[in-house]
């Protein structure tokens, strides 16, 4: 077990102090990792995949490792680390500082802050990825200035961010599961023990999956079935309309439920844009009655929301958060 660097951030930095936050977001796939200062502009940035293949405990040297790697770019450039956010998936309880429960990664009840700071000498606070790129679309991005935020993110699964009149919404860390919402009841069986879950049906995990079995061939993933779409595919577009409907039901209901003034939509599949956006608007628009209509937009921070929703976390750890502005994503 590496010993790490001496403990970082044991006094709170002056505000507009030199120096910088790690933040980090582990994904089912990979994790982003960056150095952001104090205006919230990256200074390094590393990528690297995620071992979960190796077993929960390869993804906790994995993270450990990179926190250590980023450490050691600060230190070249004789910065201080005053604090690390790290945001990972699944069920996670920011009070107890525990990753409860993850199906990608397979850790139960792990105390992974604690961990992580005993492994690396960084003072760490843990969070959730989506509920992460959620403030930081809030903050930065999509969503700047709205009390009321949905934040969705579709990749490999679907989760979802909630902010209520200015707060985030948390509940132990088990807010946010959209992608658990049964959208085509006694459908496919889902991870999680259910069957018809959204996450069945418009992940981007689900969208490939499909489009390979009406088709008969494989696709490299659902970038290539929305590229179909595009090009009027009739396979691609009848799964990309599944899908699409998929998420009209869901976000409906989550309307109903929670009255968002903005749902953004993020993650991969979102990256597909208008072509993602414009069949679930259309839809949320004729499943909705009385309620307030909400604004659907597409993340305005790309696949380094969460990285950036750490780093905030790590700031405001300090007792001194950077003031909501614009920021620039770093580069991939």
């Amino acid at each position: 077990m590496n010993s790490g660097p001496a403990l970082a951030g044991s006094t709170p930095p002056p505000a507009h102090a030199p120096g910088c936050v790690v933040g980090l977001d582990v994904g089912g796939t990979g994790m982003k990792g960056a150095l952001l200062d104090h205006a919230m502009r990256s200074l390094e940035t590393v990528r690297r995949p995620t071992p979960r293949a190796d077993g929960p405990l390869a993804v906790v040297d994995a993270i450990t490792d990179t926190l250590l790697t980023l450490t050691a770019l600060a230190a070249e450039r004789d910065l201080p680390v005053h604090h690390a956010g790290v945001v990972v998936p699944g069920i996670v309880d920011e009070g107890l500082q525990r990753a409860v429960w993850s199906a990608n990664i397979g850790w139960r009840d792990l105390p992974l802050a604690a961990l992580l700071t005993e492994r690396t000498g960084l003072r760490v606070t843990l969070g959730h990825d989506v509920r992460a790129g959620g403030l930081a679309e809030r903050a930065f991005g999509a969503a700047r200035g709205a009390r009321n935020v949905l934040f969705v993110a579709i990749g490999t699964g679907i989760a979802a961010a909630l902010v209520c009149d200015g707060e985030p919404v948390s509940s132990g860390g088990y807010a946010g599961e959209l992608g658990h919402v049964v959208v085509e009841p006694g459908g496919r069986p889902c991870a999680c023990g259910g069957t018809g879950c959204l996450e069945t049906v418009a992940s981007a995990t689900a969208v490939a999956a499909a489009y390979a079995e009406r088709a008969g061939r494989p696709v490299a993933g659902a970038a290539d079935v929305a590229a179909l779409a595009a090009d009027d595919d009739p396979l691609a577009r009848a799964v990309w309309q599944r899908a699409a409907d998929g998420l009209a039901d869901a976000l409906a209901t989550a309307t109903s439920m929670l009255a968002p003034e903005s749902i953004v939509l993020g993650g991969g599949l979102a990256e597909a844009g208008d072509l993602l956006l414009d069949p679930v608007r259309a839809g949320l628009e004729r499943r909705l009655t009385f309620q307030r209509p909400p604004a659907l937009v597409r993340a305005e921070l790309g696949d380094w929301a969460g990285c950036l929703g750490a780093g905030l976390a790590g700031w405001r750890a300090t007792g001194h958060a950077p003031a909501n502005r614009r920021t620039g994503v770093p580069a991939p």
